[in-house]
């Protein structure tokens, strides 16, 4: 996920670094594939290991490719890092130069997961071992490994905040039916469409029962998650989110608004940013029970600063030096002379199904029940500072 910092006043705070979210494709249907066994005889402790990474511009990017240098590193491996600048072509460039520098593994975190497809064929012809990270690269033979995080948890984590938060299954929004904006992720990410799918298997029945309604009309009871794409944000693009609900909020008027689905943090940004200059009566601080609840994704700093506040119910954090640490635990299989197996269902890229090893994302929220996590566990696994912990939890507020 991707691109541009945008400074916005929703519960006064809103600007810094957006996250990134992944991609994926269910298993079935093409023939099984392991990780090339040939491969770990050409693998060897010493050699360099390629990283390919989408863009600076996002923090966890940034996180990960730090994550995959410093395990890489620790276990023995040179690494190369380059990031791409969310250009499919700079990234395939940077696959290219990978291989020309002697990378025998390449790991890639695709801009997209089709058009990468070419560079990656070339670099296995190389003999290259290919690990596609977090999101899959589709449509070729050309990949052994896939290590990403359960992708139908994050919708579900998601719809499950607004289930709660409303009451659905209680007597919520059954006297007055409840306004809802729903968001999908990017068009061409193809792990948007199971974030989707998680959160839309909840909340149809709500729906079909009439509790939630979408006054823009995208989404009906005959709404099927197969129809994503007619609620997607194009490249996660937090200006993008701001648009689309500009013209939700042209069709809601002056009606209440009680929840908004959005896959990701920067969208939840665009789409704050919106209310608020739609309808400066609502306020997560001066009057919180008239701001609907709105989801999120990714652990971004900006999340924590509106959780803290009000203005964002909860974001799906995943713990990106799980990959990280299962990106070298393949490698160093490999180099021992093992083929790595994985208990997760293999997803397909519509080539061949892809040996897939599936990480759990947890779900922050201000006031963490059961499962939950508080706002201070990225801290406690790495992916921030206490520095920078303190000064999300106390930006300033401009109301």
């Amino acid at each position: 996920m991707k691109k541009q910092i945008i400074a916005v006043g929703v519960a006064g705070l809103m600007a810094l670094s957006l996250g990134g979210c992944g991609t994926g494709t269910a298993g079935g249907g093409a023939p099984s594939r392991g990780g090339d066994a040939s491969v770990a005889s050409t693998l060897a402790t010493g050699d360099l290991v390629g990283i390919s990474m989408p863009t600076k511009a996002d923090q966890r990017w940034n996180v990960d490719g730090a994550n995959l240098v410093k395990d890489l590193e620790a276990a023995g491996f040179k690494t190369q890092l380059l990031y791409a600048n969310n250009s499919p072509s700079q990234q395939s460039t940077d696959i290219n130069n990978l291989v020309s520098a002697g990378a025998k593994a390449i790991v890639v975190a695709a801009v997209d997961g089709t058009a990468v497809g070419p560079a990656v064929e070339q670099a296995k012809a190389q003999g290259d071992t290919i690990i596609a990270y977090d999101r899959l690269i589709m449509n070729t033979t050309a990949v052994d490994y896939y290590v990403t995080f359960q992708l139908e948890r994050t919708g579900t984590l998601e719809a499950n905040a607004i289930i709660n938060k409303l009451n659905l299954a209680g007597d919520g929004c059954k006297a007055t039916p409840c306004n809802i904006a729903l968001f999908a992720g990017s068009d061409d990410d193809n792990n948007a469409p199971y974030f989707f799918k998680g959160a839309w298997d909840l909340l149809q029945p709500y729906f079909a029962s009439g509790q939630l309604v979408d006054p823009s009309g995208l989404v009906t009871t005959s709404f099927q998650d197969s129809d994503w794409k007619t609620i997607s944000v194009h490249a996660w693009d937090q200006n993008q989110a701001q648009k689309q609900m500009d013209a939700f909020m042209v069709k809601l008027g002056n009606q209440p608004l009680a929840a908004v689905l959005s896959p990701y943090d920067a969208i939840s940004l665009g789409v704050m940013k919106s209310i608020q200059n739609a309808r400066p009566d609502l306020s997560p601080i001066k009057d919180p029970t008239t701001w609907p609840v709105i989801t999120g994704q990714d652990g971004m700093d900006i999340a924590l600063t509106n959780i803290t506040f009000g203005a964002q119910a909860q974001t799906v954090f995943k713990n990106v030096a799980l990959l990280a640490q299962q990106v070298t635990t393949i490698l160093t299989g490999l180099v021992a002379g093992q083929t790595p197996t994985s208990t997760d269902a293999p997803m397909n890229n519509g080539k061949i199904d892809v040996p897939t090893f599936l990480q759990m994302s947890d779900e922050l929220v201000l006031n963490p029940t059961g499962d939950q996590k508080g706002l201070h566990y990225p801290v406690e696994v790495g992916f921030i500072t206490e520095d920078q912990y303190q000064k999300d939890i106390a930006a300033p507020i401009i109301n």
